[in-house]
Formats: C-alpha cells, sequence, structure tokens
C-alpha cells in the first residue's frame, strides 16, 4: 500500500511539472499565437432608412458573410486618414480611419477581362446618381438600348444610392464606386470594372469621404500597383456587308411584236373567264394581227398598160367628140 501511494504522489509531481511548461498561449514556430480578435461589427446598419426622396430596402444581414460586413479593423497602411484602398483578391475595400486601422466594408469588382488596377481620385459624388449605359455595354446587352440617354437614379438603378466617378491623371475611365440593388452580388467577381457596395455601405462611405480622395485598387493577386493597368479593349464586331441586288434586265421587244404573248414582257394576257351564264356572253378578245411584212407573191401576169389620162381641155377650146365607129352594112335576106 506504501509502494502505490509512493507512486500516486510521483505522478501528481510530475504532472505538476510538465504543467508549468505550458504557456496559456500556444507556442508555434517560437511565436506566441494571440487569440483571432474578435469582429467588431457595426451593428443595426443593413435596415431600411429613407433617403430622400426614395427608401433603401433593409438586406437581410444574416445571408451577408461576416467577412464582407461593415467593420472596423486593424490594417497596417503607411497611406493618411481619408484614403481608399481596394483588394479585388479578397473582395473588400479599406477606408483609412487612422494609424493601423481602418473600415472594412465588401465589395463586388470586375468579371475575368474587366480588371483594373492603379491608382486614382474621387473627382466627384452623386446621390442617386443618372446611370447611362456605354455603347460597348449595349452592343453586349442590346436590351440595354432603351436607357441609352440615361436611366433616372432610383432604388432599380444599376448604380444605387450614391457613386463616387473615379479618375486617373484628370481622365475618367468610366470607374465609379457605387451601390447597388443587388446585394447578392457582394464578394464576387460581378461588374464590368466597377466596385460595388452594399447600398447602406456606399451612404455611409460617401459622407466619410471627400472630393480629391486618394483611390488605390490593388492588384488581382493582392498587391499594390505600380502603375496603371486597363483590360485590352473588347474586339469590335464586323459590321454587316450589304450588297445590292442586281438590276433586271430590261427585256426589249421588238416594234410591232409587243402584243405577241411570248415576246411581251407581261406575258400572255388573261383567259377569259368563264360563265355558265348564257344570257350575257363576253366578247372575245381579239388581238390585233402584227406588223408583219408582206410575203413576196410569185411573178404576175403582165397587165395591159392603162391609157394614159387626157390633159383638161383649156377654157373656151372646142370640144372634140372622138369619131363615131362605123356600123356594119344591114345584112340582105334572099328570097
Amino acid at each position: 500500500m506504501i509502494r502505490i501511494g509512493r507512486n500516486f504522489a510521483v505522478a501528481a509531481v510530475v504532472t505538476g511539472l510538465l504543467g508549468a511548461c505550458v504557456p496559456e498561449n500556444a507556442v508555434v514556430n517560437g511565436k506566441v499565437e494571440e487569440p483571432a480578435p474578435k469582429l467588431q461589427l457595426m451593428q443595426g446598419v443593413y435596415g431600411a432608412r429613407p433617403d430622400g426622396a426614395f427608401t433603401v430596402p433593409a438586406v437581410p444581414v444574416e445571408k451577408v458573410p461576416l467577412d464582407y460586413q461593415r467593420q472596423t479593423v486593424a490594417y497596417t497602411s503607411n497611406e493618411p486618414p481619408g484614403t481608399i484602398i481596394i483588394n479585388p483578391q479578397a473582395r473588400v475595400l479599406y477606408f483609412i480611419t487612422g494609424k493601423n486601422t481602418a473600415i472594412r466594408y465588401g465589395i463586388a469588382v470586375g468579371k475575368a477581362g474587366f480588371e483594373w488596377s492603379g491608382t486614382a481620385v474621387v473627382a466627384n459624388r452623386r446621390p442617386w446618381p443618372t446611370w447611362t449605359p456605354p455603347k460597348e455595354m449595349i452592343e453586349r446587352k442590346p436590351e440595354l438600348v432603351k436607357w441609352e440617354k440615361g436611366q433616372p437614379g432610383g432604388p432599380t438603378n444599376p448604380l444605387g444610392a450614391r457613386a463616387l466617378y473615379l479618375e486617373t491623371n484628370g481622365r475618367d475611365y468610366g470607374y465609379r464606386i457605387h451601390g447597388t440593388p443587388e446585394w447578392q452580388s457582394i464578394g464576387r467577381s460581378a461588374s464590368s470594372g466597377c466596385i460595388r457596395m452594399i447600398n447602406q455601405d456606399v451612404i455611409d462611405l460617401y459622407e466619410r469621404v471627400p472630393d480629391g480622395a486618394k483611390v488605390i485598387v490593388m492588384t488581382r493577386d493582392g498587391k499594390m500597383p505600380t502603375g496603371l493597368t486597363l483590360p485590352p479593349p473588347a474586339p469590335k464586331k464586323a459590321k454587316p456587308v450589304t450588297v445590292a441586288a442586281p438590276a433586271a434586265a430590261a427585256v426589249v421587244v421588238p416594234s410591232g411584236l409587243s402584243n405577241l404573248p411570248m415576246l411581251s414582257p407581261y406575258g400572255a394576257p388573261p383567259a377569259p373567264a368563264t360563265s355558265t351564264d348564257t344570257s350575257e356572253t363576253p366578247a372575245p378578245v381579239v388581238l390585233p394581227e402584227p406588223d408583219a411584212p408582206a410575203p413576196e407573191s410569185p411573178a404576175a401576169a403582165p397587165t395591159a398598160e392603162a391609157p394614159a389620162p387626157t390633159p383638161p381641155a383649156a377654157a373656151g377650146a372646142p370640144i372634140l367628140l372622138p369619131p363615131a365607129e362605123e356600123s356594119a352594112p344591114p345584112a340582105t335576106s334572099s328570097l
């Protein structure tokens, strides 16, 4: 019994010594692993809210991944407060608020073939902006031709409740940071190069960002840009070539033969309609004889020459009568 008691005592001492060697935080590769910070989500920011003449509809926050909900995060950057940094790879936008702190928003970025990166400035900001699709987009989606003069702002407008217009070196390349009624697209590659945000988030960003603020769009692999990189231009569609139909050759009908059915450009005249009513019979259509040359006739027998006409007598001239024919002497009968 004494030996068993000693064994338990030794085991307890060893266990205590081993427990003293394990720190409260796990040591991984010589570095103390700190517990993950709790998310500092902004509560109640995705409900419905009136905004001017419109109402921003609520977003079912339970369907938005936590990583794409608005929150305050630690973010190391040398950029001054007020700068916007967009990471297309992570689908997030950072608004620098102080040293190593930022507000992070979930975004949707350009689809494959529409990505871009570089540095820009906020040249203009507009609430409930008008959306005018570019000609290239109308070519891809002909149904948008109805908005070629612009779609008025409103809850169904693709630019959403706010738009920040970006320029690089004084040139507008058509890129925007804007809201969207399609909150389901957040966290995806869904746009034509613009940066989409939930309407409630873009309203919040709009109120924080001044005109002229710096915007950095990182490369698609999450690196800082070294210059402006734009997507290649879309190939132009070849315009259909219209070939004119050859003109129909004119039918030349010889003079005098235009009434012949086989030579007339209008074909044979229509046959008269037959009718069982005998009370009135239509007259048959008689085609005139063609002007055909007279056929050659056989040699005619010589005819006696007609006497030459007698010239008219002069006025006051005596009238000469032809001599009377001599009559035969009367026959005598014999007795």
